[in-house]
């Protein structure tokens, strides 16, 4: 079998079909992988285009994993980073260490290129290959909380350690998702962006705030009574609402929040200051 070899994304119209063919082979369940849903990832985002590597054996896409950026405030400083995205590896490709390698490869040029952090969602499957081989920080969880009513924000005592930051073309940008669908409903003085999704009857929220937010082009709704919220984030009075947080056993997957610092100065985050909702990752 031929030696694989390591190229930056290509992110032309061809480089995106065969990125697209790959990962609709490796993931056949997954329906928003269109190659109009990539284009949009890696190319339509205002923060900048995708940052990656493809492991090529021949004429054979074997291998395949991306970064896209955002900009956090990360320790009190506003930074770029970068939140990692797809990853897939061809089926006659596998237990090779192509994840390992290709993953590097992204760290190294991003840090390059000056990008200070990698932010992710790691499932069940990922979550070991990112903490013990690619250095990662396991920061926790995300909570999962159902419920009914309005949701519990108390505000904050302090400022985050870690928190996207999410300007009005940023949010533009990600509520234009080819597939998915969103619409908004106040909460007093806040707003709530609402994904088509449910859980069990529970509608997913993608983003709660007590502030504006610019989303003229989403239809307004009546908020739901039956809410689903997952992220982390200081400021939220779960303890003694009608929220619960679904346990573990009965979750798909934990959805673990990993982080890894880029500048070399180790930095961690601290998940009871660590702000990440549904918003800043590509789910619902």
């Amino acid at each position: 079998m031929a030696e694989h070899q390591l190229r930056p994304l290509d992110l032309d119209e061809t480089g995106i079909a065969c990125v697209g063919d790959l990962l609709r082979a490796v993931f056949p369940e997954a329906l928003h992988f269109t190659n109009e849903v990539i284009r949009w990832q890696y190319l339509d985002n205002p923060e900048g285009r995708a940052v990656g590597f493809n492991a090529w054996a021949g004429d054979v896409l074997a291998g395949h994993y991306v970064t896209i950026p955002l900009r956090a405030r990360v320790h009190g400083k506003e930074e770029r980073g970068l939140l990692s995205l797809n990853t897939a590896t061809h089926a006659d490709h596998r237990g090779k260490g192509l994840f390992t390698r290709l993953a590097q490869a992204t760290y190294d040029r991003a840090a390059s290129e000056g990008y200070g952090f990698v932010v992710g969602v790691a499932n069940a499957n990922s979550t070991h290959g990112f903490t013990k081989k690619l250095g990662f920080q396991l920061v926790g969880p995300l909570r999962a909380m159902v419920g009914v009513g309005p949701i519990p924000f108390r505000g904050r005592r302090e400022e985050p350690v870690f928190e996207p930051i999410r300007d009005p073309a940023w949010i533009t940008w990600r509520l234009s998702h080819p597939v998915n669908r969103y619409a908004k409903a106040r909460q007093g003085q806040g707003v709530l962006v609402l994904s088509e999704r449910r859980m069990k009857g529970f509608r997913f929220l993608l983003y709660t705030t007590s502030e504006g937010l610019d989303g003229d082009g989403l239809p307004m709704t009546k908020a739901p009574v039956r809410k689903a919220w997952i992220g982390l984030g200081p400021g939220y009075g779960w303890r003694g609402s009608a929220y619960l947080n679904v346990p573990m056993k009965q979750r798909p997957s934990p959805l673990n929040l990993i982080f890894k610092d880029l500048t070399g100065a180790g930095r961690r985050l601290d998940p009871a200051r660590t702000c990440f909702q549904a918003i800043d990752f590509d789910t619902l």
